[in-house]
């Protein structure tokens, strides 16, 4: 087992405002670009033998930027399918539930097209994605260009945890994280390292 790479896409106008942003295709802001563009030459030293990278465009033009061109677009990173929660802030859920937490109270269901995911749905997508991270036929590291959500499920599937201890794994935008091993175990390499 290689290193992973992940990096969360840059900034966009709903990660900004705090809404939950799965399946709208927002574009990054200019500040999200610039983001991405920083993380390049970091991105570039860590010596990357395979990327793959989530389907939404916030995602690939975040890998485009960083200088990632030959990337696998794969839909199991697409972000958490939050259903009825799409576009809506924490705060503004809280009006109606107070105390709700995603990472163990899941969505209200949405449209059919975009039902909603509970933890354990999206933690099944990252348990999938580290298969084929492990599949890949590379000497070097693997790099993952997703979304926050996700990406903190998969940290703790590759952790060993169960998904709702994605809770755990703060995620900044436009920010490199590193998953190692030591002593032949998974870890947490570094974290939120800014380009």
């Amino acid at each position: 087992m290689g290193d992973l790479f992940l990096v969360r896409h840059g900034e966009t106008e709903w990660s900004r405002s705090g809404r939950h942003t799965g399946w709208t295709d927002v574009p990054l802001t200019e500040d999200g670009r610039e983001q991405a563009r920083r993380l390049g030459p970091l991105v570039r030293e860590q010596g990357i033998g395979a990327a793959f990278v989530s389907p939404l465009r916030r995602a690939r033009e975040t890998a485009e930027l960083i200088g990632v061109r030959d990337a696998w677009v794969d839909g199991d990173l697409r972000e958490w399918d939050y259903g009825g929660y799409e576009g809506v802030t924490t705060s503004e859920i809280h009006e109606t539930r107070p105390g709700w937490f995603l990472f163990t109270d899941g969505v209200a269901p949405g449209p059919p097209e975009h039902p909603g995911e509970t933890p354990e749905e999206v933690g099944e997508r990252a348990d999938r994605m580290l298969v084929k991270v492990d599949a890949a036929d590379t000497k070097g590291g693997v790099l993952l260009v997703a979304h926050g959500h996700f990406l903190r499920v998969l940290t703790a599937r590759r952790l060993g945890l169960p998904p709702q201890d994605g809770a755990l794994f703060q995620l900044a935008t436009g920010t490199l994280c590193r998953l190692g091993t030591e002593h032949g175990r998974p870890v947490i390499a570094g974290w939120n390292i800014p380009g």
